[in-house]
């Protein structure tokens, strides 16, 4: 990592889909659009705001918790692919050590999941039953960094296919509590049957979200509520299907039908007013450093490409509370050869990325 204090980035700088700057200076760290005095260490290209994984899991593989070893390799993976800003949709880790590394992602976390009993991934979850559900969520609002993390809905093991885990009622109390304590909360969707009763009850942002319909769309639209779509994560939903086909049909059959019409599914909402930000749903089965591979997906799904990458970048930041290319802000910026908002497969090359005003490698 460099050691440069006084880092100038030329070019084309991205403040905006719109603003396009020459030129900034990152000095002790952060962002200013004044020339300082003395020498600086010059990059050159298209400049973006660090980019943004609104669904990524630091601190956990499939199996569990890991140690931070294997986090910080995680968060590296994440930085290297321009990843700079991180939402952490739920880890039972403890990551805070990683605010204290100046070469690290920020991470806003969600605390650990919440779920009904057996009805999530073994060592993820606090597993609870309903009446423990506002306890819960106030605990891990308090522990988190303005999010609380639920599941939504899961297998149902006596009905053969995906279930809504919680009653209307406590979802109402339990996101009502947060809100209180000044935390949005989101939740695990795969299916239909719990997105009306959670986007009523208040639900700030759905992750997944395969199960939206013609009928619900227009009440996320209506409420504001935001998707997550982690479509390289969907894309794993057919060898899902094959590995349950003899013990669970019907929810591979399901799993199947989200699968085939999720691109449809993403680009409906999108049409209709839901705001769709960028996340991997990295640090479960699947690889960190997706980013790129995500907004291609988005592309994929028919969203205008200044729109996937708005997902990504300005759009993203500002819907977590985090600021961009600002002055003082975080010098945290990734530096292309090329424009992406031209081609959002630029994104997969990061020319050089810059934390906290120190290039990287």
């Amino acid at each position: 990592m460099s050691d440069h204090v006084v880092l100038h980035v030329k070019g084309r700088v991205l403040v905006g889909p719109e603003d396009v700057r020459d030129e900034l200076w990152a000095v002790d760290g952060r962002i200013t659009y004044t020339r300082p005095s003395g020498d600086a260490l010059t990059v050159e290209g298209w400049a973006l705001p660090g980019l943004v994984d609104a669904h990524c899991h630091v601190g956990l593989d499939q199996h569990g918790p890991v140690d931070d070893v294997t986090s910080e390799k995680q968060a590296l993976t994440d930085r290297d692919a321009g990843t700079l800003l991180i939402r952490d949709a739920g880890s039972p880790s403890d990551t805070r050590w990683i605010d204290e590394r100046e070469d690290l992602p920020k991470i806003i976390r969600a605390g650990r999941h919440i779920a009904r009993t057996r009805r999530y991934i073994r060592n993820y979850a606090h597993e609870i039953e309903p009446e423990d559900l506002v306890a819960y969520v106030g605990r891990e609002a308090r522990r988190g960094d303005g999010w609380v993390k639920l599941v939504g809905d899961w297998l149902d093991r006596e009905a053969g296919d995906l279930g809504a885990c919680w009653p209307r009622a406590e979802v109402e109390a339990a996101i009502a509590e947060a809100h209180r304590l000044g935390a949005r909360v989101t939740a695990h969707c795969f299916a239909e049957d719990s997105l009306r009763d959670l986007v009523e009850a208040g639900i700030d942002c759905i992750e997944h979200a395969t199960g939206l319909t013609e009928e619900t769309i227009p009440l996320f639209a209506e409420r504001g509520v935001a998707i997550v779509p982690t479509l390289v994560n969907i894309a794993t939903f057919p060898r899902l299907a094959e590995g349950g086909e003899k013990k669970f049909p019907r929810w591979s059959a399901h799993m199947r039908r989200l699968y085939e019409r999720r691109y449809d599914t993403v680009r409906s909402a999108y049409d209709a007013g839901v705001p769709v930000f960028v996340g991997t749903d990295a640090g479960g089965s699947l690889a960190h450093g997706l980013v790129a591979a995500e907004v291609a997906e988005l592309v994929t799904a028919g969203i205008p490409p200044i729109e996937a990458l708005s997902a990504t970048t300005w759009g993203a930041r500002s819907w977590l509370g985090r600021p961009g290319l600002e002055e003082g802000a975080p010098a945290d910026l990734v530096v292309y050869d090329g424009d992406p908002r031209a081609d959002v497969r630029v994104l997969a090359a990061p020319r050089r990325v810059i934390v906290n005003g120190r290039v990287i490698g």
